[in-house]
């Protein structure tokens, strides 16, 4: 796609989007902030990625992305490690009150994302690098917690041309989850249009942790999920 004459580099943004529910809200709040969004988009080898895909697709169809950059990362698979990736470890089922890290985490992958995002916002003249990571992934992901995202920024700042400049923007990494559905809804975030189930591709499972901590927020928002579950237990 080209880009709009009027554009200027400080109002682009490249913003990871899974085809979730935290990424489909950043995508909202970049542009709620005056940011164009270029969609970067990774496909590692997940149960579920081809729906993940397709959501973030139709996400950008929906808000007439500027770009869609669709990455192959099979060396995340091939190192395995993580319940997501590995067909012989099985998705737990959700335990919203645990501190370890999950089977879930996939090792380093913000690191591995971020990189590549990084890459595409520099070829690309954007400014920011918008990540949907909030306080209840890094009680349990290492790569989402706020020291990550301070040590990534330093990363690119020495990484990349000296007349570059990309601010990493994490806009809810303090919030709740419940806070990033009030956020989207405010918004008018199509939730319908996103997937967060780390099992099933239709219709979502509605007991692994991904799940688990949606359906709470909006329970706690007191709107129903528009999605499609086979369980939607109260949380």
């Amino acid at each position: 796609m080209t880009d709009d004459d009027q554009t200027t580099d400080d109002d682009r943004a490249v913003i990871l989007v899974s085809g979730g529910m935290d990424s489909a809200t950043a995508v909202y709040e970049a542009m709620d902030r005056g940011y164009e969004p270029y969609f970067f988009h990774t496909s590692y080898g997940q149960e579920t990625e081809t729906k993940e895909r397709e959501c973030a697709e139709a996400l950008a169809e929906e808000v007439d992305a500027a770009d869609f950059c669709h990455v192959e990362t099979r060396h995340l698979a091939a190192i395995g490690a993580s319940s997501l990736t590995d067909a012989e470890m099985d998705v737990a089922d959700a335990d919203l009150d645990s501190e370890e890290v999950p089977t879930s985490y996939v090792p380093f992958r913000n690191a591995n994302l971020l990189s590549m995002a990084t890459s595409y916002a520099e070829a690309t003249d954007c400014s920011a690098v918008f990540i949907g990571a909030h306080s209840e992934d890094f009680s349990g992901y290492p790569d989402c917690r706020p020291d990550f995202f301070d040590a990534f920024q330093r990363v690119i700042d020495v990484g990349t041309k000296p007349e570059t400049e990309i601010e990493l923007v994490a806009p809810f990494v303090e919030w709740s989850k419940t806070d990033i559905a009030e956020r989207g809804l405010e918004l008018g975030v199509p939730y319908d249009i996103t997937w967060s189930c780390y099992r099933e591709e239709a219709p979502a499972c509605g007991t692994c942790d991904a799940c688990a901590f949606r359906l709470q927020a909006f329970q706690r928002a007191g709107v129903e999920d528009p999605i499609d579950y086979a369980e939607r237990p109260d949380y």
